[in-house]
């Protein structure tokens, strides 16, 4: 069963938490139609991504969607992971071109230095006029050096928009995604960033340092095979850790027929008739969950009659 653990250093400013999806990563991939499978360096690319919008969703406990997002400028355009309030998440990617067996995040997204990780959070109830918050960083370092794992992205992200001392560890095959994350938290009266001498100290906190340093040895394969009690006792043995309830991630998707009809409805009555005199009926499929939404004519009428809502017609 797919699993979030929360857990507290005792006495120490940090806070961790350790994800494995399973059987929901292995729902995932189960709705690729045959043929359309992903290459296992971007499946792999997309467990990962999975797991850390898990990861931080559950930090912020944001109540709306967190949407983890990687512009590319390789084969793949586009990786998209989204975790909502109750921990459901969905992910997808584009991919335009042939990925290389072996390759990395750069060759994968990065290819010309042009790459960019957004993190974009959306209120579930947002007010009239609100906008969503969105950070966006490079897929390089500080000294430009291209970043060769989402797990770097993310830390540096963090590090540079939000200003958390962030250790993150991700790993994902075709069985499960998994990942763990240290965070440092700001000591009260004191900004996390403050007491910082020059750019080779970075105010780590001798815990944190210590802390993240142990997460650091775990190894992808211990991370994909192990329980999560074997990982935090075998990192954390000589610590204090206090553990709370398992949450309990899982794969759903947002979208619906209505939402598919309101899309219908930007596009125009003469795009919608274009459409179907070419065609015969419109559908359109969803790239999160694979779901076809079939609108006939008569839908498309119906859709665009005076005060009429998306609704009716069929589901395949």
């Amino acid at each position: 069963m797919s699993e979030l653990h929360k857990f507290l250093f005792d006495g120490l400013p940090v806070r961790g938490m350790l994800v494995r999806l399973t059987e929901s990563w292995r729902e995932v991939l189960s709705r690729r139609e045959p043929g359309h499978e992903y290459p296992p360096e971007l499946r792999d690319l997309l467990g990962e991504m999975s797991a850390a919008a898990v990861l931080m969703q559950a930090n912020i406990k944001f109540n709306g969607s967190l949407v983890l997002q990687v512009f590319g400028d390789g084969p793949v355009k586009l990786a998209v992971a989204e975790a909502q309030h109750d921990l459901t998440f969905r992910v997808t990617a584009k991919c335009v071109g042939g990925v290389q067996p072996g390759a990395t995040l750069e060759a994968m997204m990065n290819l010309h230095g042009q790459g960019r990780c957004a993190i974009t959070l959306d209120p579930k109830d947002r007010l009239p006029g609100q906008q969503p918050y969105q950070g966006v960083v490079p897929l390089h370092g500080d000294q430009r050096e291209p970043l060769q794992k989402m797990s770097e992205v993310l830390e540096h992200y963090m590090l540079q928009s939000e200003q958390l001392d962030t250790k993150l560890v991700l790993a994902a095959n075709g069985d499960i995604a998994a990942g763990l994350l240290i965070q440092r938290l700001p000591v009260e009266g004191e900004g996390n960033l403050e007491g910082r001498r020059n750019e080779d100290d970075i105010g780590l906190s001798d815990a944190f340092n210590r802390i993240s340093m142990l997460a650091a040895t775990l190894t992808a394969e211990e991370l994909l095979t192990l329980d999560a009690d074997t990982v935090l006792r075998r990192l954390f043995w000589e610590e204090t850790v206090t553990r709370f309830e398992p949450q309990t991630p899982r794969f759903a998707c947002t979208c619906s027929r209505e939402r598919v009809g309101q899309m219908l409805l930007g596009l125009g009555r003469e795009e919608a008739d274009s459409v179907l005199a070419e065609r015969g009926d419109i559908e359109i499929g969803c790239d999160f969950c694979g779901r076809h939404y079939r609108f006939d004519a008569v839908d498309v009428g119906a859709l665009f009659a005076p005060g009429s809502q998306p609704e009716g017609g069929t589901l395949q």
